[in-house]
């Protein structure tokens, strides 16, 4: 049964963890999903490779979530096993869309024959075959074709391995129009997308590409990117992108089409964080428990600073002056840093513990057991996420240059 404490800081009184400990807020993920339900103006798919927990799956599905965005057959198997099981309030079951666009023939074939799926993304010829065959040329298939997107409209750049575009784009629509029950476009603007122009930008790209085939489309899947407020980082709301998404579609010719996105970060964030130790400080570097083979891999991105707070046991003394420190993961690859800045009291000192915020997304999915350092532990929390100091992202960018 995994463990409940009021916060972080009850937590590593009562265990002190000698090992990285991963502290599950659902209730965030919960607000979160609600919000997106009730504000996008279509259905919302979460993206399951961000964070598969079972915890987090079901305080989605109680914050509205029915539809899940899922790229292979152990994520297909997560949602049925791990969620539909946990049903017993007469809510709707969850739906599996299989957004991957290359699969195996088995992952196809089960998937649709053995968890019901129908829903399936593509971006090449030879993958609408696999598609037809596998599933015995099925009547009752949505079929969605992956359109590339313009590059470098995101924090995390997602281009250049999924999409067509031009002719191919326009030549595959037409080849899946006949066979299609409903035929979709999907797109992807990349991870933590800044400007909600990115969306319009793109639906207007779909728009020209389905004027050109000739064929009308059902469904309309924008994709994920919707951001996160991160340290020093305010993107617009999401209602923002809602109205600007909405706006769009109206205007390149989707109004008819049923509407779906694909939010992964922006449901789970701030839903979790992690606790390391200080294992030992060198000057302004301190070495932890935890790196970017562990839980800690979004601390690699540019433009996506995860907040820390420092946690002592017997609590820390008040007024302590912040300084900024670099931080290096448990392995021996030097490759296992966090430059920063990360502000933390100038007094952190080995033994001492390090909050991380923010780390519900591709957090514990990206773990690895390199060099044996490995940590599966989890509490929940009740206290609600943090955020860290406020700073302007001018300021970051400097002190990170310096």
């Amino acid at each position: 049964m995994t463990q409940t404490f009021g916060s972080a800081a009850e937590m590593i009184a009562a265990l002190q963890p000698e090992d990285p400990v991963h502290c599950l807020r659902p209730r965030a993920a919960r607000t979160a999903a609600a919000a997106f339900v009730t504000g996008f103006p279509g259905t919302v798919m979460y993206a399951v490779k961000c964070n598969p927990d079972r915890r987090l799956l079901r305080a989605l599905v109680d914050g509205g979530v029915r539809h899940f965005d899922t790229a292979s057959l152990p994520e297909i198997e997560a949602v049925n096993d791990l969620v539909i099981d946990d049903l017993s309030n007469g809510q709707a079951e969850p739906v599996c869309h299989f957004m991957h666009p290359v699969k195996s023939r088995r992952a196809i074939g089960q998937a649709y024959h053995r968890y019901g799926v129908r829903s399936f993304v593509l971006d090449h010829p030879d993958e609408l075959a696999k598609v037809m065959e596998a599933t015995g040329r099925a009547p009752d298939l949505d079929l969605f074709v992956r359109m590339a997107t313009p590059r470098k409209q995101a924090v995390c750049d997602l281009g250049g391995k999924f999409g067509v575009d031009g002719a191919e784009f326009v030549e595959l629509l037409r080849r899946c129009r006949p066979l299609a029950r409903r035929l979709g476009i999907a797109f992807h603007v990349g991870s933590q997308c800044l400007s909600p122009s990115a969306y319009a930008r793109s639906i207007a790209l779909a728009g020209q590409g389905a004027g050109a085939a000739g064929v009308p489309v059902d469904l309309l899947d924008v994709g994920g990117g919707f951001p996160v407020r991160y340290q020093g980082v305010t993107p617009p709301d999401w209602s923002d992108y809602f109205s600007v998404i909405d706006a769009a579609r109206r205007d390149h010719g989707f109004t008819a089409a049923d509407l779906y996105c694909e939010p992964g970060r922006a449901l789970v964030a701030d839903a979790m964080s992690i606790v390391a130790r200080v294992e030992l400080r060198r000057g302004d570097a301190l070495h932890i428990n935890d790196g970017v083979y562990g839980g800690l891999s979004e601390f690699r991105f540019e433009g996506i600073h995860l907040p820390v707070r420092r946690h002592r046991l017997g609590g820390a003394p008040d007024g302590a002056e912040l300084m900024p420190f670099r931080l290096f993961g448990p392995t021996c690859d030097p490759v296992d840093s966090m430059p920063g800045p990360h502000w933390l009291p100038a007094d952190v000192a080995e033994g001492d513990y390090i909050e991380i915020g923010q780390t519900g997304a591709y957090s514990t999915c990206c773990r690895t057991g390199f060099n044996g350092f490995y940590s599966d532990r989890f509490v929940f929390l009740r206290d609600a996420p943090f955020h860290g100091i406020e700073l302007p992202a001018s300021e970051l960018r400097e002190i990170a240059a310096a």
